[in-house]
């Protein structure tokens, strides 16, 4: 059996991206995850958007949503006291670590099941105990070019936000951005060709009528 690799890009904000850890094991048996780790904040200002929590009328809404989907999937999902925080410190650990999958989910855990923020001095340095990382990461160059490395390749593969799943195709690749969409990934990993038969092919067709500035 020919083993297929997808990536998982996450950065440690996104709720949501809990609730994808929880659905990995639905994934074929001949697909392999590598996670990835990368900063959200950079994609969106790359794309020129704000993240949902950034916008007062959507933010409670995709707080809901978020928990409403882990129980779902058996997860149940406890926010730290403040939301967004700043994960950047904490995903140079995960960068410079090429931190494996289970690494990543007990980072989540730290997060989205014992509800924590590691955005202070204390709180990272237990976050970083608690995952089994040195502390000393999240200021090594190393680190934070890994970290830059990561975010600056997820735009260029088309990444617009996180859980984003990445995964090859022939010369090219698909994005899977979301909880909502890990169902439409399965169906593509069943058949590659999916999307380019009917009612998907003409979707590449369609044009753009009126556009905001």
């Amino acid at each position: 059996m020919t083993k297929r690799t997808i990536e998982l890009n996450y950065d440690l904000i996104s709720p949501f991206a809990h609730v994808v850890l929880a659905r990995l094991d639905e994934l074929p048996g001949d697909v392999t995850v590598r996670p990835v780790p990368v900063l959200l904040g950079a994609i969106l200002n790359h794309w020129g958007q704000r993240g949902p929590a950034e916008i007062s009328a959507k933010r409670l809404h995709t707080y809901r949503q978020s928990v409403f989907l882990g129980k779902q999937h058996g997860v149940d999902l406890r926010f730290p006291p403040r939301h967004p925080f700043n994960p950047l410190k904490a995903l140079r650990l995960m960068a410079g670590a090429d931190a494996d999958l289970d690494t990543v989910r007990r980072a989540f855990d730290f997060v989205f099941s014992e509800g924590r923020a590691p955005d202070t001095d204390e709180e990272l340095a237990a976050f970083a105990e608690t995952v089994g990382i040195r502390l000393e990461l999240a200021g090594d160059d190393r680190a934070k070019a890994a970290l830059r490395a990561n975010t600056e390749r997820a735009i260029e593969r088309g990444v617009f936000g996180v859980p984003s799943i990445v995964c090859e195709a022939g010369s090219g690749h698909e994005v899977f951005w979301g909880v909502d969409a890990f169902d439409m990934l399965l169906a593509w990993l069943d058949d590659e060709t999916l999307f380019e038969r009917e009612p998907y092919r003409h979707l590449d067709d369609v044009t753009i009528g009126i556009e905001r500035k």
